[in-house]
C-alpha cells in the first residue's frame, strides 16, 4: 500500500528530479499536489522547475562525484531523470546498492540517453522494425556507411543529443561534412559518434504515450494514451495534437511496439514512444522514459496529463489515460536573445476560444529557445490546431 508523508517533515516522501526544465516543472507541480516533497536539480540556477520545488540545487549532472554526493546528502526516496545528460553509471551504482530507486530504472536511463543503446535494444534484441542504420566514429566512417547501403536521403544525429540538436537531413554527398560538423557541435557530451539512418517514406509520425503502473492486484500493467500527432522542424517539436487518426491495424501495431519496448526497459512511469507510420506499417524511432515534449498537449486534452500520469505511476497510484477533448499545442519561441524578458499579447491569446498558455519562466531567452506553449481545446483537432497557432502568434517575447 502506498503511503505519502508530510513535506518538510521527517516522514516526508522525497522525490529528486534531475532536470528542471518546463517538463520537469509540470511533474514537480503534479507531485506537490499529491503531497510529495520535491528537489529540483539543474545545471543552471532559476530553472523553471526550481521556481516551484521545495528545494533547488544547481550542479553539473554529468559530474559523477558531484551527482553522487548530492544524492547521498539529500537521501531522496526516488530519483527521476528528466533529461539525458546525466552520469548514469552513478545511478546504476546507487540503485544496485539499494540506496535509491531510479525511475523507471537506472538501466533504462542509461540505454535511452544514448541512441546506440536504445536502437540496439529495439532492433537487435527485440527485433522491432526500424529504419536502416549504422554508427560512425569519423567523417570517413560516416561516408562509408552511406555509400555502403544507407544511401540518400538519410538523417545523421549525435548518439547523445536531444530536441533535434545536431541533427541533419542529407540529400547528397555535399551534405555529409556539414552534417558531421553539426553533429559534433550539437551533442550533449564530447563524443565523436553518430548514428546515420536511412530515410523512411512515412505518412506521419506519432508519439504513443505509454504508462507502466501498478494494477489493482499489485502487478505491473500497461496503459496507452490516445496517439499524438506532431510536426517537427530540424528534429524539434513545434506543434502537436491529440487524438491523431490512425488505421486500427496501425494503432494496434503501435501499441504492440510500445508495450514491448517499455516492458524491456522496465520500471514504472510514462514513456514517450516515437513511431513512423505509413498505412498499416509502423516503425520504431525512439523512446524517452519520461514525459515527452509533444505530450504538452495533454495538459488540455486528458483528464490526467502526462505529468500527472507520471507522478501517479512512480508513486504506485492508479492512473487514468482517458481523453477529455480534442486539442492541440504550439510552441512559443523566444525570438530574441535576452535575459529577464517580458511576454506581450497574453490577453489577446487567451481571448481565443478554448485556449490556455504555459509560460515557462526561463531566465534567459534565445531566438530558437522554447519559452512557452499555447494550448487549445475544440470539437476537432483541425479547429484546435488553427486556434492554437493563432494564439501562439499573439504572444511576443520582448527584452525587458
Amino acid at each position: 500500500m502506498t503511503t505519502i508523508g508530510t513535506p518538510l517533515s521527517p516522514a516526508a516522501t522525497r522525490v529528486m528530479l534531475l532536470g528542471a526544465g518546463e517538463l520537469g516543472k509540470e511533474v514537480l507541480i503534479a507531485l506537490q499536489r499529491l503531497g510529495v516533497e520535491t528537489i529540483a536539480v539543474d545545471r543552471y540556477e532559476h530553472a523553471p522547475g526550481q521556481q516551484v520545488a521545495h528545494h533547488a540545487r544547481t550542479i553539473s549532472m554529468t559530474d559523477a562525484d558531484t551527482l553522487r554526493a548530492l544524492i547521498l546528502k539529500e537521501k531522496p526516496d526516488l530519483v527521476v531523470p528528466e533529461i539525458e545528460a546525466i552520469a548514469t553509471p552513478v545511478l546504476e551504482e546507487l540503485e544496485a546498492a539499494g540506496v535509491v530507486t531510479v525511475i523507471p530504472t537506472a538501466r533504462a536511463a542509461r540505454l535511452t540517453m544514448n541512441r546506440e543503446g536504445i536502437r540496439r535494444l529495439a532492433a537487435e534484441e527485440l527485433g522491432l522494425a526500424t529504419s536502416p542504420y549504422a554508427f560512425a566514429d569519423s567523417l570517413e566512417e560516416l561516408q562509408a556507411a552511406i555509400d555502403g547501403g544507407i544511401g540518400y536521403p538519410c538523417v545523421v544525429k549525435p548518439v547523445m543529443s536531444s530536441s533535434g540538436k545536431g541533427q541533419s537531413k542529407l540529400d547528397g554527398p555535399a551534405d555529409v561534412r556539414p552534417a558531421w560538423e553539426a553533429a559534433m557541435s550539437g551533442g550533449r557530451v564530447a563524443q565523436s559518434r553518430v548514428i546515420v539512418e536511412g530515410f523512411i517514406d512515412f505518412d506521419y509520425e506519432i508519439t504513443q504515450l505509454t504508462v507502466r503502473s501498478n494494477g489493482a492486484d499489485g502487478a505491473a500493467r500497461t496503459d496507452f494514451c490516445e496517439p499524438i500527432g506532431h510536426v517537427q522542424v530540424a528534429g524539434d517539436y513545434v506543434e502537436s495534437w491529440q487524438p491523431h487518426p490512425m488505421h486500427p491495424v496501425a494503432l494496434q501495431r503501435s501499441r504492440d511496439i510500445a508495450r514491448r519496448i517499455t516492458e524491456a526497459l522496465g520500471g514504472h512511469g510514462i514513456f514517450g514512444v516515437e513511431l513512423f507510420v505509413k498505412g498499416e506499417q509502423v516503425w520504431f524511432s525512439e523512446v524517452s522514459p519520461r514525459p515527452h515534449d509533444t505530450g504538452l498537449v495533454t495538459l488540455i486534452t486528458q483528464w490526467q496529463s502526462e505529468f500527472e500520469l507520471h507522478a501517479r505511476a512512480i508513486l504506485g497510484l492508479p492512473v487514468d489515460t482517458s481523453l477529455r477533448t480534442a486539442g492541440a499545442s504550439a510552441v512559443i519561441y523566444g525570438g530574441v536573445d535576452a535575459k529577464g524578458v517580458r511576454f506581450e499579447g497574453v490577453e489577446q491569446a487567451l481571448a481565443i476560444a478554448g485556449t490556455d498558455l504555459r509560460l515557462f519562466g526561463k531566465p534567459e531567452s534565445f531566438v530558437k529557445r522554447r519559452m512557452g506553449v499555447a494550448l487549445a481545446r475544440a470539437e476537432s483537432t483541425d479547429i484546435a490546431r488553427a486556434n492554437v497557432k493563432l494564439a501562439a502568434k499573439k504572444v511576443r517575447v520582448v527584452a525587458a
